[in-house]
């Protein structure tokens, strides 16, 4: 009991050493305000700059296209102890410092983590492959360097499948949009907002399931 307590304490006090040296900046373009957490004093302020900048560009245009509602001040943390590459939630961007410093072109890793706050689907709203597809097919859409970062929606291949999620959902995505339905991707994201995604919404989108238009893809996946 005494052990769990020391490290209990330990970890409080690390912690509060490590926000202690954080610098907060809080900027504000329009209706919208991003404090940016930096836990990294090293971390290139050019990297800062392309990451806010990349924010304000992006952000509003999510926003206006898939909710309105979406939250208005956001707060993104560059975190030296998280050891996966970015996630968000409630408000809140987290990327990973190191994962910055091993691929400081990826900026737009912002555009698909503000996506998920956009998004803000409850728990249980649908399946998780959709999720991530949309988000990467906003990057696609809206990135600001992709390029920059090496990324892009991929070729298919007999290996993929509309379920592998992030970019190979994300390219089914756009190939749907552009071919059978343009408003496909909006309606599917205020589905799952909302809580009313069935798999049946696909037949009532697309005049195809899922599985029969994934079909109709890979007959014709040029986008």
């Amino acid at each position: 009991m005494k052990k769990a307590l020391f490290l209990l304490l330990v970890f409080a006090l690390g912690f509060l050493h490590h926000q202690a040296n954080a610098q907060t900046t809080t900027i504000k373009k329009g209706k919208y305000t991003l404090r940016f957490v930096n836990q990294d004093p090293t971390f290139d302020p050019a990297i800062q700059d392309k990451l806010v900048n990349a924010f304000f560009k992006v952000y509003p245009k999510e926003a206006k296209r898939f909710n309105k509602k979406t939250v208005k001040t956001v707060t993104l943390t560059i975190d030296t102890a998280y050891a996966g590459v970015a996630y968000a939630h409630d408000g809140k961007i987290t990327i990973a410092s190191k994962w910055l410093q091993k691929r400081p072109g990826d900026i737009d890793v912002i555009t698909h983590e503000a996506m998920h706050l956009v998004q803000a689907y409850p728990p249980s709203s649908g399946p998780g492959w959709l999720t991530e597809g949309i988000a990467d097919y906003v990057r696609h859409v809206y990135g600001v360097d992709n390029a920059g970062a090496n990324w892009s929606l991929p070729d298919l291949t007999e290996k993929h499948h509309y379920t592998n999620s992030y970019r190979i959902t994300a390219r089914f995505l756009l190939w749907a949009e552009k071919k059978v339905n343009k408003k496909l991707v909006d309606t599917l994201d205020a589905h799952m907002r909302n809580q009313t995604y069935t798999p049946e919404v696909w037949q009532a989108l697309t005049g195809k399931t899922v599985d029969e238009l994934w079909e109709a893809y890979k007959a014709n996946p040029a986008i």
